[in-house]
């Protein structure tokens, strides 16, 4: 079987052994181009006037206006578009060839799209054609010519210029078999993104979501800044974190897993309004919805609570939609996720009563907390308080059923050591979680500024660790001192931009929406 068949056989797969023979007859091929004078990549650049899409885009225009000009006129129209010609120099990548003696169609993909292009021999010369007839799909190739209208109606581009810009060494996998296979996909995404248009579309609009993001923050007078990735004491949040040595200082160094105490240390600062968009590393598992190297969005501002921080969140979410995808009503899965209408606002503890029966405001100790578990089956640990049990039968009975967007409000203290205490009900704290899809999309505070408060948060992190807590904060001095300095009343919020990308490309696990994912490196 010939390279150009078996490359394209919809129904073979190729085995390692044909990968190997193919490579050779392409590596031959270039030896040939080579002694001829015609290494590709000897090639630095090439001027390129317009994409596929925009090639296409300026025909259909012109098209349009001559044909009010025209009328009726089929030959008047003909001769006003030979009159008119659009040229344009393209380039990109071949993508598959259909060879009719002394011509041939080809289909060319850039960035943008992909357009037919049609090549005769009389006219890029025999040497030219005889070249391309060796050529390869996957090739880069630049081409000039004008752009015109096939009986068939497709808009496509008659070349009278050809280059081979690049050669393709190792076909591309076949997309019915080899690109199926999402392990292959996710550790390929270069060929996952040139055989799966739509697999380019999501990360596009990943790039415009953060974009949205930042033109929001920005408008509502927030600064972007940039903190340490490797700090000496990695809190924030609950994780592990990923260790490792600066050998210039000879100090072990961790890799951050929140962006909150040096952006809390900026509002002491005296910056009232920042964020940062960055990476954080957390050595957990690996799953549908968690890798271990993401991308956090943080902002804090000053002279705000936790409520003022839902109003942001729920405008910010509804703005990046509407802007991004043209919408507010997203399709996810089989359900339309509505981000258009007020999110719902419920406590925990309403929320464990609505879906388990069980109240938590009648439940006053650890002991009755950890009896109503073992009456329902939730495992917990001897460390584990009465908010850790209300925590677990969240986990349980509600997370699943908050698909629409949902606030859940006032967490118990014992999971949220940098919160404050609600004034009223110091057993609990000033922060929400909101909810899509049953899935965690952004946690927010309002952001405890009492030093004495916070020192005794810490203890309580550092006696959990002991009791084998391997997620709990440790003590953070520096930061004590800053809170001592004084932090004005503030809120917070946090959230992973890849699950927000999850949500607004319908996107089913997160390394779908991440370019290079964690991966298990193969033998």
């Amino acid at each position: 079987m010939s390279e150009e068949n078996r490359t394209n056989a919809p129904e073979e797969e190729l085995t390692q052994e044909d990968i190997n023979s193919l490579k050779k007859i392409r590596m031959d091929k270039l030896e040939e181009l080579k002694a001829k004078g015609k290494n590709p990549f000897e090639i630095t650049k090439y001027d390129v006037t317009a994409s596929c899409a925009e090639a296409k885009a300026q025909y259909e225009k012109l098209e349009a206006e001559l044909k009010s000009q025209a009328g009726e006129d089929e030959e008047k129209l003909k001769e006003l578009l030979e009159a008119n010609r659009i040229t344009v120099s393209v380039a990109g990548r071949v993508m598959s060839r259909r060879l009719m003696g002394k011509a041939s169609f080809f289909d060319l993909r850039d960035k943008s799209d992909k357009v037919q292009v049609y090549l005769r021999m009389n006219e890029i010369g025999k040497e030219e054609f005889d070249d391309y007839k060796k050529g390869d799909i996957g090739d880069i190739v630049g081409i000039e010519g004008f752009v015109f209208r096939t009986k068939m109606g497709e808009i496509s581009i008659h070349a009278q210029k050809f280059v081979l810009l690049s050669k393709s060494l190792l076909p591309l996998p076949e997309k019915w078999h080899g690109l199926k296979d999402q392990d292959t996909r996710y550790r390929q995404r270069y060929t996952d993104l040139i055989c799966n248009p739509e697999v380019k579309d999501t990360f596009i609009k990943r790039s415009q979501i953060i974009s949205s993001i930042r033109r929001y923050l920005d408008r509502q007078g927030f600064m972007e800044v940039e903190t340490p990735m490797l700090v000496s004491n990695a809190g924030g949040a609950a994780a592990r974190p990923f260790e490792t040595h600066y050998n210039a200082l000879d100090e072990d160094v961790k890799l951050r897993i929140s962006l909150e105490l040096y952006l809390k240390r900026l509002i002491v600062g005296g910056l009232e309004r920042v964020y940062e968009i960055g990476r954080v590393f957390r050595n957990e598992g690996v799953d549908a919805r968690h890798n271990p190297e993401f991308t956090l969005m943080e902002l804090y501002q000053a002279y705000t609570d936790y409520y003022g921080m839902m109003d942001l969140t729920e405008n910010m979410f509804r703005h990046v939609a509407q802007e991004v995808c043209g919408t507010t009503c997203v399709p996810y899965g089989d359900v339309m996720i509505d981000l258009g209408k007020p999110f719902e606002r419920m406590t925990m503890i309403d929320a464990v009563k609505k879906y388990s029966g069980v109240d938590f405001s009648q439940v006053a100790t650890t002991e009755e907390a950890k009896a109503l578990a073992d009456e329902h089956h939730i495992e917990y640990e001897a460390r584990h308080k009465r908010g850790d049990i209300l925590n677990l039968f969240f986990e349980e009975y509600v997370e699943e059923h908050l698909i629409q967007p949902t606030f859940i409000m006032d967490h118990p203290i014992e999971i949220s050591p940098l919160t404050k205490k609600k004034p009223e009900n110091p057993d609990y704290v000033e922060r929400f979680e909101l909810f899509i899809t049953g899935r965690e999309m952004c946690n927010a505070y309002s952001e405890l500024n009492d030093p004495i408060d916070q020192r005794e948060r810490f203890a309580a992190q550092e006696e959990a660790l002991k009791q084998g807590d391997e997620e709990a904060n440790h003590t953070d001095e520096d930061f004590l001192r800053a809170l001592e300095i004084g932090m004005p009343p503030t809120g917070g919020i946090g959230y992973g931009i890849d699950r927000l990308v999850m949500l607004l490309t319908n996107s089913p696990a997160i390394r779908d929406v991440l370019l290079f994912p964690t991966m298990k490196t193969l033998e």
